[in-house]
């Protein structure tokens, strides 16, 4: 299972969470539990695509090209997708009644599902996910107090 998405999505909220001061693909590793090259490599694609920007220098790192209220999880997803959400299997057998018909059946329902994905994703920004993120430590943290 292609975890980029998910990746891209903790990137984000990272460096959202650095409030504008840039974070080094060695911090964001760490927080992803992952080596800082595959970091580097989604940045790289979230930098093409307008949401991340980097400073460099001593002082340098990635940074969020926009606020964080203007990243919505479907530009994550679009900045690393890499083609169909669901892919359809090769040759089918066009002499038998459901292989030369089915890839067009699915074609339909797949594209329905992906529309459907990304207005959801739409819904929800970076800032959202950086807002339920720190709730989620702030009751954890109630939670141990108590």
């Amino acid at each position: 299972m292609n975890s980029r998405f998910a990746v891209a999505v903790h990137i984000l909220t990272v460096l959202a969470h650095g409030e504008g001061r840039p974070v080094t693909s060695e911090f964001i590793a760490g927080s992803v539990n992952t080596n800082p090259s595959l970091i580097r490599r989604i940045v790289g694609s979230l930098t093409r695509a307008g949401l991340t920007t980097s400073q460099l220098g001593a002082a340098g790192g990635a940074l969020l090209a926009r606020p964080a209220e203007h990243i919505t999880l479907r530009d994550a997803y679009r900045a690393v997708d890499d083609g169909e959400v669901f892919g359809l299997h090769a040759d089918p057998n066009v002499a038998c009644p459901v292989g030369c018909n089915i890839q067009r059946r699915l074609e339909a329902h797949f594209a329905a599902a992906t529309r459907a994905l990304e207005e959801e994703l739409a819904r929800t920004t970076i800032a959202d996910m950086l807002r339920g993120c720190s709730a989620a430590r702030a009751e954890a943290g109630r939670r141990q107090a108590s």
